[in-house]
């Protein structure tokens, strides 16, 4: 699929380091990586505000949509209307949901359907491919 924002493995790279990214940003992001469960900076992480695509800062979550899900990853009931995009995904043996940033394909994690009401979905989210923006409050 083509994304409207499209840069070279180089140019990503840049951008990632230029915004401090942790070091398996470029793997998770760009080549659809897994960081390990519990070792992302945002699984535990509750502050008031959203979260936004490391790679483009399109934003794609707020905070107050975050629960504790006990899985390891940052995990979130809603996304962004339009935010995301929807992949099957086949790897490991399994068929599952990956989704991707909408504006420049990043991958974010997966979303599975045992997540909490109204949505009863959990948008289970790597750490690495995502920045935080604290509300101006």
């Amino acid at each position: 699929m083509n994304f409207p924002i499209r840069k070279s493995e180089a140019e990503w790279q840049e951008i990632l380091r230029s915004k401090g990214a942790e070091p398996v940003a470029l793997q998770v992001t760009r080549h659809a990586a897994t960081e390990r469960p519990f070792t992302g900076k945002y699984e535990a992480h509750w502050a008031d505000g959203s979260y936004h695509c490391i790679c483009c800062g399109s934003k794609l979550f707020d905070s107050d949509t975050k629960f504790d899900a006990g899985c390891g990853w940052p995990s979130f009931a809603q996304a962004i209307p339009g935010a995301i995009h929807e992949v099957v995904d086949h790897s490991h043996g399994m068929v599952r949901t990956e989704t991707v940033c909408a504006q420049c394909g990043a991958h974010l994690g997966h979303v599975f359907e045992d997540g909490p009401a109204p949505t009863g979905l959990r948008y289970c989210m790597n750490s690495a491919s995502l920045d935080f923006e604290p509300d101006a409050s």
